[in-house]
């Protein structure tokens, strides 16, 4: 199939003989006028590249860019600028904004092809193009905090690491309220907090790659400090979003600990995910909460689209819990797991500055998070 071209230009010679040319080389070709127009056809058509002019009557296409690399579903289609604006100042703010490549008008149809060409061919080996190796993203959520995401987040990547034989990375996403490194004995983790201080323009795969920390555990940690002051990072929604597109072409796993829905543009960070995990307790108002937040999350197409699983967490004895058929009906769903009470394993944890699921290999904890890795697992080597 030919690939699939966008030009967008308010000038209609400029759409007819660029169109021509590039229809000519065999490429498919659709035309919009003005960036509003772009950004829906982008969206609807799904083209290979698009050649976005600046200068248009509704928004630019510096605008434009932003707008697309916002956006998980249009991130990572290639954009060449093609603009008489030929000022270096121009050329600085489309690269910022995002441009994959920028050219100025008039050029020789031969130079325009040649970077059509290469535009189109690096796009076949990037994040979202044809041969792309993005991996699998699961988010974990709770509908409150204190509930135990994070700690449900590192035991499960241990677990799906040892399972697959496979990198895992995972991330707290809230600075200022991280709990890994005070888990397990490291002194003010800095790696979040670096890249939210960055320009989003920055945050590359290669930048993120420097702030993982390697353990022994077997997955690589993207850690949150636990500095109170830095709470107000949680602004750096634009930083986050680059994050997110980022991170998971690091490995073939990527779990993401949201812990509670504080962060701003929630909705845009959710659509990183190919799954999300909601996280409950067996009592009626966690799971009245949980329900709430999986009906959030179901209008974002989770449990549509996107498969959405819920995993109990239970920190009290038997007596004092709804039994499982109870929070089946009152979630609508089965829990794929429920990970028993273990008080004396972590406070053997907290001691040895050890995750939970180390404590007893063999124990009816370790198991359950080992269950759910083997569902997840069938799961990510069938997708």
């Amino acid at each position: 199939m030919a690939e699939k071209i966008l030009i967008v230009d308010d000038d209609a010679e400029t759409l007819r003989l660029v169109g021509l040319m590039l229809q000519r080389q065999g490429y498919q070709v659709v035309s919009a006028a003005n960036g509003t127009q772009a950004i829906q056809m982008v969206t609807a058509e799904k083209p290979d590249l698009v050649i976005l002019d600046v200068m248009m009557p509704d928004i630019d296409g510096f605008q434009v860019t932003q707008q697309l690399r916002a956006n998980p579903e249009t991130a990572y289609v290639s954009i060449l600028m093609f603009t008489a604006k030929s000022q270096v100042e121009d050329k600085v703010v489309g690269y910022e904004a995002g441009v994959d490549d920028y050219l100025t008008k008039p050029i020789h149809p031969a130079e325009l092809t040649a970077h059509v060409r290469s535009l189109l061919a690096r796009g076949k080996t990037r994040p979202g193009g044809a041969k792309s190796d993005r991996g699998y993203t699961l988010g974990v959520i709770a509908p409150r905090g204190g509930m135990g995401a994070s700690s449900l987040v590192l035991n499960l990547g241990i677990a799906l690491h040892t399972a697959m034989s496979t990198e895992v990375v995972a991330a707290e996403l809230r600075p200022g309220q991280g709990s890994w490194a005070i888990d397990l004995g490291f002194a003010k983790p800095t790696g979040l907090n670096n890249l939210l201080r960055r320009k989003p323009a920055e945050i590359t795969a290669s930048v993120i790659e420097q702030e993982l920390v390697r353990t022994t555990l077997g997955p690589r940690l993207l850690m949150a400090s636990n500095d109170m002051k830095d709470v107000e990072l949680i602004a750096a929604s634009a930083q986050m979003q680059a994050i997110l597109q980022n991170l998971p072409t690091l490995s073939p796993i990527t779990l993401l600990d949201f812990g509670h829905n504080v962060l701003p543009n929630f909705e845009s960070l959710m659509a990183f995910c190919t799954e999300v995990i909601v996280l409950s307790e067996p009592f009626p108002i966690s799971i009245q909460r949980s329900r709430l937040l999986m009906d959030e999350l179901a209008a974002l197409g989770f449990g549509k689209s996107k498969l959405m699983s819920v995993v109990v967490l239970n920190r009290v004895r038997a007596d004092m819990q709804l039994s499982i058929p109870q929070m089946q009906e009152m979630l609508g769903v089965n829990p794929l797991v429920v990970i028993p009470p273990a008080p004396e394993q972590a406070y053997q944890a907290g001691l040895r500055n050890i995750p939970l699921i180390n404590v007893q290999p063999d124990g009816l904890v370790a198991l359950q998070f080992k269950k759910l890795a083997e569902i997840y697992s069938e799961r990510i080597q069938t997708k």
